[in-house]
C-alpha cells in the first residue's frame, strides 16, 4: 500500500532527512510504529520513530548530534533541528524474564524486527521516499476494521512486558477501536501481572487513557478485564454504591463519575488538563467508604475528607509530583463548596473565585452537575460573577503597607499581618475605598 500527503510539517521533513542519510550509507530505513498508524488514519503524527539496519555506533558516526539512551537494545536518539528522533536498529528479543525487557537482544532484518512488537496496529513499516507502507502482520486490515490485536500469541506477548496489556486498553480507548476477544481473554487471564509494572508507567498510560479521548470505555474495559482492580481498587470500590435518585438519578457512584468522563472527552475541545481529568475520576472516591443509610435515606458525611486521604494515597502511590497533587486534592477540598456560592459574603467569594487554577475548578462543578441533577444555577452565578466583578475588586490593592503601620506607631510582629488581612476583608467586603478610610479603620479597631 501508499500512502501520500501534501502537507509534510517541519517534524516529518527533519524525520525524512535522517532516513534520507542512513539510505545514502547504505542503510535500510523506515518509519515505524504509531507514526505510520497515524498517517493511514489520516491523523498528523506527534513523533516519528525510525528503524534501520544500521548498528548504534553506525548512526553515531552519521550524525553529529546523537544520545546513546538505550545502545545495548539498539536505541539511539538523534537531535536534528530541534527536534528528536528515536533511531533503532532491527532487532529480535531473546526470552523476557522481568515482565519488562528482554535478557539479549540480537540484530536481525526489518521482518524480525515488527515481528518482536505489541500490536500488528503498531507494527506497519513505511518508506518516506515511496509512500509505501510495508505490513507484514495485518495490520492494515486491524486499522481497517478497527480492532486492536497483538502480534502473534497475546499470552506470549504480554508476558514480555506486562504494560502492554494496559496499553491494549488505552489504545482500544483513545483510538475508539474495539479488542480482539484473544488479547482481551488474555489480559483477563493475566491482569494480576499488571502490580509487577513501576507506577511510573502506569501513571502515564493512565494519563493517556484520560486525556487524550475514550477515557469512559477505557475504564470500563480495564473492569472487564480485572485491570482496574489491581491498580485502582479505590476507584474500583465504586461499582455499585447506589447514591440518592433525588440528586442521582443518573446511578450509582461508578455511573456518575463515568459519565463525567464521558462528557469531559466529548466537551473539551482543546487539550484536556490531567489534574482536571484526575479530579473528575477521584472526586468521589470518598463516598465507598463514608456510605450510611438510615430512615432519612442515604448518606456521605465526611465523603469530601475522606475522599482527599484516599487520593493523596492514590497519586503518590502512582509518583505524581507533589504540585499535581495539590491541585487534584484542591479540586476534590472544593468540590462541594459551590452549593453555598450564592449564599457567599461577598469577601468569601471573592476569595473563592480567584483560587489558584479556578477554571478547573469551574469546569469540574459544570461535569458534576451535568453527569447528575443538570442543575446549573451556581455554576452560571460563578461565571456571571466573573464577568462582572473587576481584577481589582478580587484582587484589590494594598491601600496600606506594613510600614506604613510601623509609622503609625504599631510595633513589628503578627499583629502586622493580622491587620493588613483584616484590611484586605474590608476591601473585599466593599466596605474600605481609600487610604484614608483604610486608616481610619485601623485606628478605630486597633490603637497604637
Amino acid at each position: 500500500m501508499t500512502w501520500t500527503s501534501e502537507n509534510k510539517d517541519e517534524k516529518r521533513r527533519t524525520a525524512e532527512a535522517i532516513i534520507r542519510r542512513l539510505k545514502q550509507a547504505g542503510f535500510e530505513s523506515y518509519f515505524v510504529g504509531g507514526c505510520v498508524r497515524d498517517f493511514v488514519r489520516g491523523v498528523i503524527p506527534g513523533d516519528y520513530d525510525i528503524v534501520t539496519s544500521a548498528l548504534p555506533d553506525q548512526v553515531e558516526v552519521l550524525f553529529e548530534h546523537t544520545v546513546a539512551v538505550g545502545a545495548k537494545f539498539g536505541v539511539m536518539v538523534v537531535i536534528q533541528d530541534g527536534h528528536s528522533y528515536e533511531v533503532a536498529t532491527f532487532r529480535s528479543d531473546d526470552a523476557y524474564e522481568d515482565g519488562r525487557r528482554p535478557t539479549r537482544v540480537h540484530f536481525s532484518s526489518a521482518k524480525e524486527d515488527v515481528l518482536r512488537r505489541d500490536f500488528t496496529i503498531n507494527g506497519l513499516l513505511m518508506d518516506p521516499e515511496t509512500n509505501q507502507i510495508i505490513d507484514y502482520i495485518g495490520g492494515l486490515a486491524d486499522i481497517d476494521r478497527k480492532v486492536i490485536r497483538t502480534i502473534g500469541d497475546p499470552g506470549v506477548r504480554f508476558n514480555e512486558d506486562y504494560l502492554r496489556m494496559l496499553r491494549a486498553i488505552r489504545f482500544t480507548a483513545n483510538l475508539g477501536f474495539a479488542i480482539d476477544p484473544a488479547t482481551r481473554n488474555a489480559i483477563q487471564v493475566h491482569a494480576l501481572n499488571i502490580k509487577g509494572i513501576s507506577a511510573e508507567r502506569i501513571a502515564e498510560e493512565l494519563n493517556k487513557m484520560l486525556t487524550r479521548g475514550g477515557a469512559r470505555p477505557g475504564f470500563e474495559l480495564m473492569v472487564e478485564t480485572g485491570i482496574l482492580q489491581q491498580i485502582l481498587p479505590e476507584v474500583d470500590r465504586m461499582r455499585g454504591v447506589g447514591q440518592p435518585p433525588r440528586f442521582h438519578p443518573e446511578g450509582d457512584v461508578w455511573q456518575h463519575t463515568m459519565i463525567m468522563l464521558d462528557l469531559l472527552t466529548g466537551e473539551t475541545s482543546s487539550s484536556i488538563a490531567p489534574s482536571l481529568a484526575w479530579g473528575a475520576l477521584l472526586h468521589d472516591v470518598g463516598k465507598p467508604v463514608s456510605r450510611t443509610e438510615d430512615e432519612a435515606g442515604v448518606h456521605f458525611y465526611g465523603h469530601v475528607q475522606l475522599g482527599e486521604t484516599i487520593a493523596e494515597d492514590i497519586l503518590q502511590r502512582l509518583r505524581f509530583s507533589r504540585a499535581q497533587r495539590e491541585t487534584v486534592i484542591s479540586l476534590i477540598h472544593h468540590h462541594m463548596v459551590f452549593m453555598n456560592v450564592q449564599k457567599m459574603r461577598p469577601a468569601r467569594l471573592k476569595r473563592f473565585l480567584r483560587m489558584p487554577n479556578f477554571h478547573l475548578h469551574l469546569q469540574l462543578h459544570r461535569l458534576d452537575c451535568l453527569a447528575s441533577h443538570g442543575m446549573l444555577d451556581h455554576y452560571d452565578f460563578c461565571r456571571r460573577q466573573l464577568q462582572n466583578l473587576e481584577r481589582e475588586e478580587l484582587h484589590p490593592p494594598r491601600l496600606l503597607t506594613g510600614d506604613d503601620l510601623l509609622t503609625m506607631g504599631f510595633a513589628p510582629g503578627k499583629l502586622i499581618g493580622e491587620i493588613l488581612r483584616a484590611l484586605e476583608e474590608e476591601q473585599l467586603e466593599n466596605r474600605v475605598h481609600s487610604q484614608e478610610e483604610a486608616s481610619a479603620f485601623v485606628q478605630i479597631r486597633w490603637k497604637p
